[in-house]
């Protein structure tokens, strides 16, 4: 017998009724970091030759956590004149953000030409599939979110896109001067962003902080968020919830960072650096109030 064989025998006579086994589970973790110049290259269900798709978390990618809704987040690289397979998915809403390139996609018999820095909200059984017609590689974030247990709503009459230049930067709440915000996307309960829509994503943001800056950091008690940085440096926070202990990392552009609800999360921009960073927050499953605080 081994000595972890022998530990997890004792502990199930020690405490009777706990299976052995019980001593074997994993604690779901309160943050996971990913950078995607390490990001592995993985089949999916839209992956062709000339489509690439690099999980950071969810599908592919190792899920953040048991009761997460990130079904996926990833980077899907497409390569010149080439596509992806079109899908459909019953309970999962997609984001897409163009990081790099240009193209297009279908959007249900639709076609959708996308830009750099466009943005696309693609609702749950909406077929869709992206394509490039240039001679440059395209690059996209794709963002899925397990729409079960949230109420559904009725289908947009049209592709809900836009760019993130047209969203003006703004200040938002208590954070400081020194972090500038463009708000893409929210649920359908808001009236501050661009476009205002769902149930599972409560924001998606870009934050723009100034050297030497910082948004404080802080938590978030009923909802999971996923940072990328698009550039600059500086230290990523990454700590427990109410004591607002601050874990500190070195992070820079690539870096991507999972929180669960109510770890503390924030970033500090270096000095003479601005750090430009792609945010999404959603509902963790289970702790959406029935009606949403204002």
């Amino acid at each position: 017998m081994t000595v972890r064989q022998w530990l997890l025998t004792a502990i199930s006579l020690l405490l009777p009724g706990l299976p052995a086994h019980a001593a074997e589970r994993k604690v779901d973790p309160s943050f996971l970091h990913r950078n995607t110049d390490a990001l592995t290259e993985v089949s999916s269900d839209i992956t062709t030759p000339s489509c690439h798709f690099k999980p950071m978390f969810g599908a592919g990618g190792g899920e953040p956590a048991k009761t997460s809704g990130v079904a996926r987040f990833a980077e899907v690289v497409v390569d010149p004149h080439g596509s992806c397979k079109a899908v459909s998915y019953p309970e999962e809403d997609q984001i897409y953000v163009v990081l790099k390139g240009s193209g297009g996609t279908s959007y249900g018999g639709q076609n959708v030409a996308l830009a750099n820095e466009d943005f696309l909200y693609i609702p749950a059984t909406v077929s869709h599939g992206l394509r490039n017609d240039t001679g440059a590689p395209m690059t996209v974030a794709v963002m899925g979110y397990n729409t079960k247990g949230f109420p559904a709503g009725p289908l947009p009459e049209h592709p809900l896109k836009d760019n993130i230049a047209n969203v003006p930067l703004e200040h938002v709440g208590s954070h400081p001067q020194s972090a500038h915000y463009r708000l893409l996307l929210g649920d359908s309960r808001q009236t501050r962003d661009k476009i205002d829509v769902g149930s599972v994503v409560t924001s998606l943001f870009i934050m723009e902080i100034d050297p030497g800056g910082t948004n404080f950091p802080h938590h978030h008690p009923r909802e999971e968020e996923i940072y990328l940085i698009l550039s600059g440096h500086g230290t990523q926070v990454a700590g427990s919830g109410l004591d607002g202990v601050e874990g500190k990392f070195p992070a820079g552009t690539g870096d991507a960072y999972y929180y669960r609800a109510n770890t503390t999360v924030g970033y500090y921009s270096a000095a003479h650096v601005s750090s430009r960073i792609l945010c999404i927050r959603s509902w963790q499953p289970g702790l959406q109030p029935e009606h949403r605080e204002k």
